[in-house]
């Protein structure tokens, strides 16, 4: 099953560098690679990417290649909640869970790869673990751990394709704030504390966790 592809944005003339960076959602200029030009860059560019020595973790957004914004905080929070997705979804059966490296084609010419995505079988064609290094798959639950280097437009756009692409439940951690923003919708979460407890309605309902003990990741010691 192939993922349908959405209406078509309205589009936007890039004729500087700072048209392209708004574009993207005024990512730091450090995150865009310069080869291929940003523009023509494509799947076969990104998988070459990933496979080099240096092994940096892009997305394909507009023909650019864009660096993951990651640090080893956000990546430790990221595990904890991969860990634990994982560990729910097997034991019932739901489908896959993948982490901070797993390519999702969205729809033709856009690659995200969240840092923790949950696909339910209903949406994995053939009900079998892809193949394909960049699938067709529409995650159901994504959650994205904010670094510094992500900007409030990034992630507004972010959200804005997940939805579209079919999403249905969005977790935005923010390691800093210690807050995890609620989304249905690309707008208005509900956004939980440390002190309160979140839930995996209405994509894996039974799934709870207080926020208290994702957050303790960062204050561990020997």
């Amino acid at each position: 099953m192939s993922i349908a592809e959405p209406p078509a944005m309205p589009e936007t003339q890039v004729r500087t560098f700072a048209d392209l960076l708004e574009g993207l959602g005024n990512v730091p200029p450090n995150r865009i690679l310069l080869f291929p030009s940003p523009g023509t860059a494509n799947e076969t560019d990104l998988l070459k990417v990933a496979a080099r020595a240096d092994k940096r973790v892009c997305e394909l957004v507009d023909g650019t290649l864009v660096e993951k914004g990651m640090g080893y905080r956000e990546s430790l929070l990221a595990g904890f909640l991969l860990s634990l997705l994982r560990t729910y979804c097997r034991r019932f059966n739901l489908g896959l869970v993948s982490g901070e490296q797993g390519t999702l084609r969205l729809w033709e010419g856009l690659v995200r790869i969240p840092d923790v995505a949950f696909v339910s079988w209903d949406h994995i064609p053939g009900g079998r673990v892809p193949e394909q290094p960049i699938p067709d798959l529409t995650p159901d639950l994504v959650v994205e751990v904010l670094s510094e280097s992500n900007t409030r437009q990034e992630m507004d756009r972010k959200r804005s394709e997940y939805f579209r692409a079919g999403t249905r439940l969005v977790w935005q951690v923010d390691p800093r704030a210690r807050t995890v923003s609620v989304y249905t919708a690309p707008d208005n979460p509900t956004i939980l504390r440390d002190t309160e407890v979140l839930s995996g309605t209405p994509v894996l309902p039974g799934f709870s966790l207080p926020l208290s003990e994702l957050f303790a990741e960062l204050d561990l010691k020997a």
